[in-house]
């Protein structure tokens, strides 16, 4: 089922007044947050400064202390993250989650299994039904893996032999597996070199223009979020400290304070 892509110019997630608490920590201060559909959004900040938790909150992982966060109109505040991610929301994680001793086309199968139909007793008896199921999820795999720039000679070869950089091209097959509308990115361009950082700027242009997908992406490749981003958004301490297109916020001195100014 390909995604269900919201018209341009409309808000696909909104968070507004959104904390969160851990005991006397407040590792999220009430954060207004909107991403609109068909862009790239990107969070940026030091580490420490509230980055994962607030992706963990928008999927779910974490609930809000304090405030709402509504996904297309609906609110998933406290909703379980199977719930969220059946909605249209998809993400990968800091560090990756392949399963080593599975080929890439089996990893990718993972991400689509919620939406697979055969049931429990097909799969037993291997029905016709599942069998064609199997077959098309499987044709579907392979199609990602080329799309995210995966060599055909590489898919059905174990996850653990790729490159660092290809790992992370198969979580992101993975997760456009479910068919999302909006897809969470947490540090893509990790461990890669300078070529291939370029090349997933590239795919993820192509994923938001061809697909008609919403990125959120958390990266501290500045080259990186500043080619590829619509819209950043600025933590620090958990704070939201600036918001804007990338010459707004190269230019704002608290985020050279906060952050740009430490790179190097």
């Amino acid at each position: 089922m390909p995604s269900l892509a919201l018209p341009a110019g409309e808000d696909v997630l909104v968070a507004k007044g959104v904390s969160k608490r851990f005991g006397g920590l407040l590792a999220i201060a009430e954060v207004d947050f909107v991403v609109p559909s068909r862009s790239i959004a990107a969070i940026i900040g030091p580490n420490g400064a509230g980055k994962t938790t607030f992706f963990n909150l928008l999927t779910g992982l974490y609930k809000p202390s304090t405030g709402s966060i509504a996904f297309r109109g609906v609110d998933v505040s406290h909703a379980r993250p199977d719930v969220i991610s059946s909605m249209g929301v998809s993400r990968t994680f800091q560090n990756i989650r392949l399963f080593g001793t599975m080929t890439a086309v089996e990893n990718v199968l993972v991400g689509a299994h919620a939406g697979m139909k055969g049931g429990v007793v097909g799969s037993i008896f291997r029905t016709p039904k599942v069998r064609r199921e199997e077959r098309e999820g499987r044709e579907k795999a392979r199609a990602l893996l080329e799309e995210v720039g995966i060599a055909p000679r590489a898919v059905d070869g174990l996850a653990t032999n790729l490159s660092y950089g290809d790992q992370r091209r198969v979580e992101i097959a993975r997760a456009l597996a479910s068919d999302p509308t909006l897809l969470l990115l947490d540090e893509p361009a990790a461990g890669m070199n300078p070529s291939e950082s370029d090349a997933l700027g590239d795919l993820i242009r192509r994923l938001r223009d061809e697909r008609g997908l919403a990125i959120l992406l958390i990266e501290h490749d500045m080259k990186v979020v500043m080619n590829i981003s619509d819209r950043i958004t600025v933590f620090d301490h958990g704070e939201k400290i600036a918001e804007g297109d990338p010459v707004k916020v190269r230019a704002d001195p608290r985020v050279v304070e906060a952050y740009l100014g430490k790179q190097g």
